[in-house]
């Protein structure tokens, strides 16, 4: 029975494992050293050229071998402590510069337009931000023009705080930082928000009323907020955030899209709408790289470069598959 479901069991553990390790917010308790993580490549690597090697010897690998390999190739960097280093794209680059120029006290208003589902995407992207706008001191207003938006903020919320030079901070809900909530409307809520923020939030998530909370003093409109940031995949979201709050009321906003929104996003960009720009999973790496925060895009991207060079491998492999036997037939 183990012969015939081994390699089941094999995919299934280490699917298990992968699950766990990715939705862990701890730091990496199994990770491996540098050097571990690289004897690991080099052994992986090994593996690759001794299937190659078997395939021009005529000895081919079953189908499942490839799926064995590529779900490896997608698990072991879970496991090591190693940085894949990119460069920051320009696009990457203004959003940074966007929020960086911000002198200490600026207040932001931040908008989570996502859900769960595109969480892998965008998440790491808040929540190097969220570490980075606390560390550098800024005043956070957020807010949600989807549902599950302002719990996601929560998410990002707890993970900078459980970082010891935040934490050391001793921030304080509702003066350096609050939570307005979701509110309908879409499009419309920001055009409001133009004339008035306490009409379309009057309480906040946890139904303290606007006028009480201290950070929002003073804070009328778009008029009263230094920059917007937005984390948006899809309606509502970027496109509505650049043609009512910036074309109407001249606010500098940067944003995060999910890869498949992106690419929509850059006549926008191009013409000076937007300050900034991080589309997808490799953007979400290059902000982490940029704000020196890094997370869980970082490994995710190193994750992708090793199933795309199994598969680019096992490609080679499979041509050379192909001409030996053709070789074969017309002998």
């Amino acid at each position: 029975m183990l012969k015939k479901y081994g390699f089941a069991i094999v995919m299934f553990l280490i699917c298990l494992v992968a699950l766990v390790r990715t939705f862990m917010a701890e730091p990496d308790p199994l990770a491996f050293s540098p050097v571990v993580s690289y004897i690991v490549i080099g052994l992986l690597a090994l593996a690759m050229i001794a299937v190659l090697i078997l395939t021009i010897k005529g000895i081919f690998v079953e189908r499942r071998w490839v799926f064995l390999f590529v779900g490896v190739a997608l698990v072991l960097p879970y496991f090591m402590s190693i940085t894949l280093k990119t460069k920051v794209s320009p696009e990457v680059q203004g959003l940074f510069n966007g929020v960086n120029a911000l002198p200490p006290g600026s207040k932001v208003l931040v908008a989570f337009d996502y859900d769960p589902p595109s969480a892998p995407e965008l998440q790491p992207m808040a929540d190097a931000f969220m570490a980075f706008a606390f560390k550098r001191d800024l005043k956070l207003i957020i807010i949600g023009l989807w549902p599950q938006g302002p719990q996601q903020a929560n998410l990002s919320i707890t993970r900078a705080m459980a970082e010891p030079e935040v934490a050391a901070k001793n921030l304080r809900y509702g003066t350096d930082y609050v939570n307005l909530g979701f509110q309908s409307g879409n499009e419309f809520v920001i055009q409001s928000m133009g004339t008035s923020f306490r009409s379309m939030f009057p309480r906040d998530i946890y139904n303290t009323p606007y006028d009480e909370i201290p950070l929002l003093r003073g804070v009328e409109n778009f008029s009263n907020v230094d920059f917007v940031v937005n984390w948006s995949s899809g309606y509502p979201g970027t496109k509505e955030w650049v043609q009512i709050a910036v074309d109407r009321f001249r606010v500098k906003v940067g944003a995060g899209n999910t890869a498949v929104q992106a690419p929509e996003m850059y006549p926008y960009l191009n013409a000076g709408q937007l300050t900034g720009l991080a589309g997808g999973m490799t953007g979400a790496a290059e902000f982490e790289m940029a704000t020196n925060e890094y997370g869980r895009a970082t490994v995710a991207l190193l994750s992708q470069l090793f199933s795309h060079a199994v598969v680019i491998a096992f490609i080679i492999i499979g041509n050379v598959a192909l001409f030996l036997g053709k070789e074969k037939k017309t002998r």
